[in-house]
């Protein structure tokens, strides 16, 4: 046999392998999906979207749910390699008790694309300052944000400390950091070096056991199965380019600057003792920063807080709106 011609087996041995392979996860994913009993189907809960357009032009994919209670407009920003889907329980339990506003960030769910050059933190903060104009022009709002969502109100706290105890009258951190990131996390230390290496063949790769690769990493040692595959489903909807433009936030993260001001509004944070992501140091460290600011840890519970204690995630919200009251 020929030399090519055996590099042409050995290729179409992988392929095959391949398709085998992502045969093989289609069929488990599908059969988790079974097995999930679900009530209300995941990402299925939506309303009429509404395009923002961003100030770099971005546009911005957002939807709201309106309620008799017009006021406060609860503001929901969610992570890295998420959307608005993450919110699925607070969304079903909070519906038609409150106004309230989901926003896919640039370049995750159905917003339009950003680039390595304005996949920022303050680009994300911008985008919420824009949403909340267009969006919530006037009345009293409470900002919920999870990991990178949550980094991006610390910077607006930054950005526009006036907003803060005027019109943002709480706000709810989940599973986030203000910075030294890099330092413990060792789920991001695996991270980003691979990246550093990797090629848009990630695309395909990411597929290849990902469910065992994001328990490990994204949930908690007791996280159901229903939860894991959740999470796994929200992650492989994010295309590679997401991971590599955003990664670069975290390596130099620094976001004490906003951290004073935010205790003008009502402020709870929120973390699991088994995040491996944001680990719960850092929930800590921003209640301690935060004037006046509560702490809820939630035992042997990782970074994915809103599946994993999702009754418990509402309750800390709605505690806030009462307290508005």
């Amino acid at each position: 046999m020929s030399r090519t011609a055996k590099v042409a087996t050995t290729a179409g041995a992988f392929v095959a392998a391949g398709v085998v392979a992502t045969l093989l996860n289609g069929r488990q994913r599908h059969q988790r999906r079974l097995r999930r009993g679900e009530d209300v189907e995941f990402g299925s809960v939506h309303s009429d979207p509404v395009q923002v357009t961003a100030t770099d032009g971005v546009l911005l994919n957002a939807e709201i749910d309106e309620a008799e209670r017009k006021t406060p407009t609860v503001v929901f920003v969610h992570g890295w390699v998420e959307s608005i889907d993450v919110w699925h329980y607070q969304r079903l339990a909070l519906r038609g008790k409150v106004r309230m506003v989901f926003v896919d960030l640039r370049s995750h769910g159905e917003s339009g694309r950003s680039y390595l050059d304005n996949s920022s933190i303050p680009h994300l903060a911008d985008d919420l300052r824009t949403v909340i104009s267009t969006l919530v022009p006037r009345g009293p709002i409470v900002l919920v944000g999870h990991s990178m969502g949550g980094m991006a109100i610390m910077e607006l706290a930054a950005a526009e400390p006036k907003q803060f105890g005027r019109r943002v009258k709480g706000v709810v951190l989940i599973a986030t950091s203000s910075g030294k990131l890099m330092r413990s996390s060792p789920a991001l230390r695996y991270l980003i070096p691979f990246l550093r290496v990797a090629s848009p063949v990630l695309d395909w790769g990411r597929t290849f056991n990902s469910y065992s690769i994001v328990r490990r990493w994204g949930l908690g040692p007791n996280a159901q199965e229903r939860h894991v595959d959740m999470t796994n489903e929200l992650i492989l909807k994010s295309p590679t380019h997401v991971l590599m433009d955003f990664y670069p936030n975290f390596v130099s993260l620094d976001l004490t600057s906003g951290l004073e001001v935010m205790g003008k509004a009502t402020t709870v944070v929120v973390g699991g003792t088994a995040d491996l992501i944001t680990p719960i140091k850092h929930s800590r460290r921003l209640a301690e920063a935060i004037p006046g600011a509560k702490l809820v840890a939630l035992d042997d519970v990782g970074h994915m807080v809103m599946f994993e204690e999702h009754e418990k995630v509402t309750e800390v919200i709605e505690d806030v709106l009462e307290g508005l009251t």
